[in-house]
């Protein structure tokens, strides 16, 4: 069209003078047709331009990365295009990175007493002390750690003795930050017996090899009705594994009001997940301060918290995840949340084959920011509900393949809504941004906030009510007084009191 355009407008000037010589005001009337079919012709332009980027469905953020691959390796001139394409691509649509890092928000670890009596149980004061209590443990117990730093190594601490449901096993410390748990092995906790809770840690993975420190807990097999409530780790690959083993799986699981954080990118190829929830139904993950989850070597992919392999009934609610807060301007995705992962390899599968990665599952006010990639991604996901949650800076929702079906209803989000390769919306009342305005520096739905690139999410002319017909959730726990799309009507209700 470029190569055509300049002999196109030749002619029309050649029409124009011959119409000059033979009418008096022919010119004028001429002009101004001209003025209308140039305006037209950018309207259509802008139309066809709008559809193409709706029907490709790319965000320019997931686009930057694909032009300055495609163009690295080629002459200067022809690399130094794309890395400038990509550049403007990634300002338009992302603009002011969102910074609150200075908010100390009530969600996440506390600190405060777990309201346990720290008088009770067996007490421990050595890494040692530690391994033999786990496995003395009986029903009912209380381990409490007392104040010190516990470092090891070696072998996983195993929790394999099952405690009951009016007498759980309880590993806690009695205040929060009193305790530093320093692992230097693969695996922190191996909980393999139900009804054991975990309250109150500091735990951090000490590796000198990213790739040797995978998991603060593994919850597999008989763990069900695991509970980790309080809790701060940092530096692992995946903080939190859940999985099956010998036919068994670690149903009904509960993890609340933990911080979970890498201090660096993760140099490894392994997954990178905060939480990986594999096979397991019914958990709830609830009031969690998740964020700067990199992947820094192989597909460069991170989640900040998946279920998939075929699970059910999992319940998103009230988390803040924050996928690059300490850790910007890093290379490779970061997805929020996710229904269904990356997908499952079948032999990992509740049912040995995954005919859907998750059902019935929810998520529900949550407030997801500054991801490189999609807030929410739904991944052969069926009878989800999507509701109340709040997305700010990140590529919008991915409802993915005709095995995903999900009801969205009073969602904030500052990008698009997507359903791609077959999958079924049940669109109700949502609030979101065209996919073409990203290209253009355009973000109408971050615009009500008064500024988030400063952390201030007061609404700058009000909430943008809608007519909720029932009770909604709200992201740190109050009523909700108006019923404004996404995860609260005021956000200072999530913030420290002094």
């Amino acid at each position: 069209m470029n190569e055509t355009a300049p002999g196109v407008a030749g002619r029309t000037r050649r029409r124009s003078g011959q119409g000059d010589k033979r009418h008096g005001k022919a010119p004028h009337r001429k002009g101004v047709r001209l003025l209308l079919g140039a305006v037209a012709a950018l309207a259509l332009l802008a139309v066809g331009a709008t559809v193409a980027i709706d029907r490709v469905g790319v965000m320019p953020r997931t686009l930057a990365p694909y032009i300055e691959h495609r163009s690295s390796g080629h002459n200067p001139t022809i690399t130094g295009l794309g890395r400038f394409a990509s550049r403007t691509l990634v300002q338009m649509d992302r603009g002011t990175p969102i910074n609150t890092a200075a908010l100390p928000v009530t969600l996440g670890a506390q600190e405060r007493p777990a309201g346990l009596d720290a008088r009770g149980g067996v007490l421990v004061a050595s890494a040692d002390e530690l391994r033999a209590a786990l496995g003395k443990a009986d029903a009912g117990d209380t381990i409490t750690l007392l104040p010190g730093t516990y470092r090891f190594n070696g072998a996983a601490l195993d929790a394999s003795h099952p405690g009951r449901e009016n007498a759980p096993i309880t590993v806690r410390v009695a205040h929060p930050g009193s305790v530093q748990l320093e692992f230097d092995m693969v695996e922190g906790f191996r909980v393999s017996a139900p009804y054991w809770r975990f309250e109150n840690l500091s735990i951090r993975g000490v590796c000198g090899d990213d790739g040797a420190c995978e998991h603060a807990f593994h919850v597999v097999g008989a763990a069900s009705h695991f509970v980790a409530r309080n809790n701060t780790i940092a530096d692992f690959n995946a903080h939190f594994k859940i999985n099956g083993a010998d036919g068994r799986f670690p149903d009904d699981g509960l993890i609340e009001a933990n911080t979970l954080f890498d201090s660096h990118p993760r140099r490894t190829a392994n997954p990178v997940t905060p939480i990986d929830l594999v096979a397991a139904s019914r958990w709830t993950i609830r009031a969690n301060v998740i964020r700067d989850f990199i992947k820094a070597d192989g597909d460069r992919v991170s989640y900040g918290a998946f279920a998939k392999g075929a699970g059910s009934a999992t319940l998103f609610e009230r988390n803040l995840v924050w996928c690059e807060q300490s850790l910007a301007n890093q290379p490779g995705q970061r997805v929020g949340l996710s229904l269904g992962g990356g997908a499952t390899g079948p032999q990992y599968c509740r049912d040995k084959r995954c005919i859907t990665e998750q059902q019935g599952g929810i998520v529900r006010a949550n407030l997801i920011l500054a991801c490189s990639d999609a807030g929410l991604y739904l991944n052969s996901a069926a009878a989800s509900h999507v509701e109340d949650n709040t997305l700010l800076d990140t590529a919008g929702i991915d409802v993915r393949f005709a095995t995903s079906s999900a009801t969205l209803e009073g969602n904030l989000v500052d990008g698009p809504i997507r359903s791609r390769d077959g999958s079924l919306l049940h669109l109700g009342d949502n609030r979101s941004a065209p996919l073409w305005e990203s290209f253009v520096g355009l973000h109408p739905v971050r615009d009500l906030f008064a500024d988030p690139a400063t952390g201030d999410l007061r609404w700058r002319d009000g909430a943008p009510a809608r007519a909720a017909s029932k009770p909604v959730a709200d992201l740190c726990g109050g009523k909700r007084a108006h019923g404004a799309y996404g995860a609260f009507d005021d956000f200072s209700g999530c913030l420290s009191k002094p």
